[in-house]
């Protein structure tokens, strides 16, 4: 189980580099291009998603397992801050009355807000935490037996696909959405 919300969790962080570095904010304010736009903001609420369920079935599992729903663990709070960062950037976008601005403001969100990925990743190791430390993407390789490597490589990337066919999806709604009032 807690395989699987790393590997949403993962996902979901993935969704957050693509909203801030890839495709994303940093093109649409270089080149004030619509498309890049749209996949920012694709990328924030498939990212929502997965965070918002890795969250939530994190809370379930530590229950039984830590006997809390929530602590305060570096790994959880670095995660949720991410969560709320997506929440704010779509939020930002709502609430704002000119869409072009809006889109703007929260471009400048999404590059901020990425910069606490890597915090994510690197919470176990900087902070005495409730989780293990990095097992694959850490100085002096990968610590992790074959016999457990390449199934969570498998499901990573299943989970990166999912997550990419999910943003692909929406965007293509938000274009049609766009053609529609056009």
């Amino acid at each position: 189980m807690t395989r699987i919300l790393g590997w949403l969790a993962a996902a979901a962080l993935v969704a957050g580099l693509v909203m801030a570095f890839g495709v994303g904010s940093i093109a649409y304010l270089w080149k004030r291009a619509d498309a890049a736009d749209r996949v920012a903001r694709a990328s924030a609420e498939v990212g929502l998603l997965f965070l918002g369920v890795s969250i939530a079935t994190g809370s379930i599992w530590g229950k039984p397992t830590w006997g809390t729903w929530w602590t305060w663990d570096a790994r959880i709070t670095s995660v949720t801050i991410v969560f709320v960062i997506f929440l704010g950037y779509l939020l930002l976008r709502g609430m704002t009355e000119d869409a072009e601005r809006g889109a703007r403001y929260a471009a400048v969100l999404g590059i901020l807000g990425a910069l606490n990925i890597p915090l994510v990743h690197q919470s176990v190791n900087w902070w005495r935490t409730l989780h293990q430390p990095a097992s694959m993407l850490k100085a002096g390789g990968i610590t992790m037996p074959a016999s457990i490597l390449v199934p969570v490589l498998v499901n990573l990337a299943a989970f990166a696909l999912l997550c990419a066919y999910f943003v692909v999806k929406r965007v293509r709604l938000l274009e049609a959405e766009r053609e529609a009032i056009a």
